[in-house]
């Protein structure tokens, strides 16, 4: 397929080899209509994409699942409850169209409100946990907590989980299902929870203590915010599943891998990804961090279903 391609500064077809003289109005004109684009595709970004919801769906059998042991799981990460684009009839409609999925076991993967410096209406804690504790699954609502959990306001996020009855696995493992059909579902402590200086952190994870308590020969799936830890998952673990990136949130062409909060760049930015016959999920999360835009990852509920 060819390309045809267009310049400002081409020489007129009458004389070759000249470049025509450019005005100063179509300088103006050329800029204008930049910023005009420019404007429209952060309008667009702040005010239609970051508002919008889709189900993304998954349906694999990773190693170390059972064939035809089915389940399927809702993944709601990164909700940054907060206005302008995460206001309380945001967070309800959400909660709806994941009730609406119907799937055995929801799991809510952290940063639970927003912190950009772009907020118009808080949404307190007490309002967003009573909107999740209407999520309804029959082995139940799961949750792990996110760097912003840690960074701006943790025993508010742990006391808001805790009223509506909502558990955190925090460097934990539970092995639940039914009898025939049992998993071990494991969630680790966050990575990043303390910040110690530019790009250096203390985590709260605690992976080979979370994975010891898995005792039985049944598979497991691992609940992690950032996905960076996949490189140390073992394959014992079936799937893991991640958020923490929001997918790069603005994907600008060549300049978004360098901004995704991950030491790996676009490795591990979102989707399915497989390394060494391992599994990972990580999912573009809801809200926003930073500045409230996205552009190129529109807010998703993830849906997976196993086996």
């Amino acid at each position: 397929m060819s390309t045809v391609r267009h310049s400002l500064l081409a020489p007129p077809a009458d004389r070759p080899g000249l470049r025509p003289g450019i005005s100063r109005r179509r300088v103006i004109r050329a800029f204008g209509a930049l910023g005009f684009a420019g404007l429209a595709t952060v309008g667009y970004g702040a005010g239609i994409e970051a508002e919008s919801l889709l189900v993304t769906r998954y349906r694999l059998t990773p190693p170390r699942w059972p064939v035809g042991m089915r389940l399927s799981i809702s993944v709601i990460a990164d909700l940054h409850a907060g206005g302008p684009n995460m206001p309380v009839s945001q967070i309800r409609q959400i909660v709806e169209t994941a009730n609406l999925l119907n799937s055995d076991i929801v799991l809510l993967m952290g940063d639970y409100f927003a912190t950009h410096r772009f907020v118009t209406e808080r949404v307190p804690h007490p309002v967003w946990a009573a909107e999740l504790a209407r999520l309804k699954a029959r082995l139940g609502v799961w949750s792990i907590f996110g760097n912003h959990d840690w960074w701006y306001d943790i025993a508010g996020v742990r006391t808001a989980l805790a009223r509506v009855g909502i558990p955190v696995l925090e460097n934990k493992a539970v092995l639940m299902g039914d009898a025939d059909r049992r998993f071990w579902l494991a969630g680790v402590g966050d990575q990043l929870a303390h910040p110690l200086g530019r790009h250096q952190f203390k985590g709260e994870d605690d992976l080979p203590h979370t994975l010891a308590q898995v005792d039985t020969g049944h598979p497991v799936i691992l609940m992690v915010h950032e996905p960076d830890i996949f490189t140390e998952v073992p394959e014992r673990v079936s799937l893991t599943l991640a958020g923490h990136t929001h997918g790069g949130q603005i994907r600008l062409p060549f300049v978004w891998p360098q901004y995704v909060p991950s030491a790996y760049g676009a490795r591990f930015a979102y989707g399915h990804i497989v390394e060494q016959d391992r599994h990972m999920i990580v999912s573009g999360g809801l809200g926003c961090s930073n500045v409230p835009i996205r552009l190129g990852v529109p807010p998703e509920i993830v849906r997976i279903d196993l086996g």
